[in-house]
């Protein structure tokens, strides 16, 4: 587990893998705000609204000059199914390794029904145009956390 990650600090970088075939890496967005969520799993309940529930705010979003990660350790094949099962319109990154997921601190123990497990805690980041975090969700609750997220950026 790295140290965890405070407001006003340099944003870890990322390069990964996204749906579509595509890379994203950090340093391409310089200029613009940009959400980094993280969320445990495609397909299941929660993360898919959380999914929906970005990709239905994109285009204020994109007004408010920020681009929407979704990282899960999910791969490129099952974000693809996942985007086209539910047309998200956002971009979802693949970290099989969890480098990115560790770096910013949120691969951490969970517990559910008494067992006790590593996973990725539901968090959201998000990074300024100068690439400082500017906000953190930590443990998220999915209802109305994109608007949340929206009007932090509209902030910026």
């Amino acid at each position: 587990m790295t140290k965890e990650l405070k407001q006003g600090q340099k944003a870890p970088a990322f390069n990964l893998p996204t749906d579509g075939g595509g890379k994203i890496r950090l340093a391409d967005l310089k200029g613009q705000n940009v959400v980094v969520y993280f969320y445990p799993k495609d397909m299941t309940p929660g993360c898919t609204t959380e999914a929906i529930d970005f990709s239905s705010l994109a285009p204020a979003f994109k007004k408010a000059k920020t681009t929407v990660i979704g990282v899960s350790k999910d791969s490129v094949e099952r974000h693809d199914k996942f985007k086209d099962k539910h047309d998200l319109t956002i971009t979802l990154a693949s970290d099989e390794t969890g480098a990115m997921i560790e770096k910013y601190g949120v691969w951490q123990e969970k517990k559910l029904y008494g067992r006790v497990f590593m996973g990725i805690v539901r968090s959201t980041f998000l990074i300024d145009a100068e690439g400082k975090i500017a906000k953190i969700w930590p443990k998220v609750r999915v209802k109305a956390h994109a608007e949340d997220v929206l009007e932090a950026a509209k902030a910026l």
